[in-house]
């Protein structure tokens, strides 16, 4: 369905390039925006690879272990479904741990596998259990200490100071997890 929708903007962008003269100008505009992909992915590619790398030495050290530790309360109230040695709650703490760092992609396959872990926790396979709702809402609002890949991004765009927006991003993200936190708790005695 997506892909439907894209044709019908690229077509209706390119008709009415035509039929206001402008097909130069839209061809042009095609070729700068990919160069730019271009050069945002290579910019992107490096802050990836620091942090990618900077996550796998922390988990080889023992850092994600320590970290672990330090939020188990804290998960162990958020799901108390979940036991504490299941790998559930191991891959939805480094899932945690990446969004907090703003690694949103590299935290996808974690959050994949946290869900697998979860569904097969889940007593009624046809529908999602409070852990699996609950593990959405953190991963979709989770708290970013490092905004890595918006900062990656404002990099690549030329920024005078990429970093500026850590502090507004830390509120905003502290703001959307609580909401949905609450959110969770409060629905669930509705169902």
């Amino acid at each position: 369905m997506v892909n439907v929708v894209w044709i019908l903007l690229l077509l209706g962008g390119f008709l009415t390039a035509m039929f206001n003269g402008r097909v130069e100008a839209v061809t042009q505009a095609a070729l700068d925006s990919a160069k730019y992909a271009v050069e945002l992915c290579f910019g992107l590619i490096g802050i990836y690879a620091l942090w990618l790398g900077l996550m796998k030495v922390a988990e080889k050290s023992g850092l994600v272990r320590a970290i672990s530790g330090k939020i188990a309360p804290v998960l162990k109230f958020l799901f108390p479904g979940v036991p504490a040695k299941s790998p559930a709650m191991g891959a939805i703490t480094m899932n945690i741990i990446a969004n907090m760092l703003g690694l949103g992609n590299a935290a996808t396959p974690l959050g994949i596998s946290a869900m697998k872990e979860l569904q097969r926790l889940n007593r009624d396979r046809d529908s999602a259990s409070d852990a699996m709702c609950m593990f959405l809402v953190i991963n979709t609002s989770c708290v970013q200490l490092i905004p890595a890949t918006v900062i990656a991004v404002r990099s690549a765009a030329g920024s005078a100071d990429p970093t500026e927006i850590i502090g507004t991003t830390l509120i905003a993200t502290l703001c959307s997890a609580a909401t949905g936190i609450a959110a969770v708790f409060i629905l669930k005695r509705f169902y």
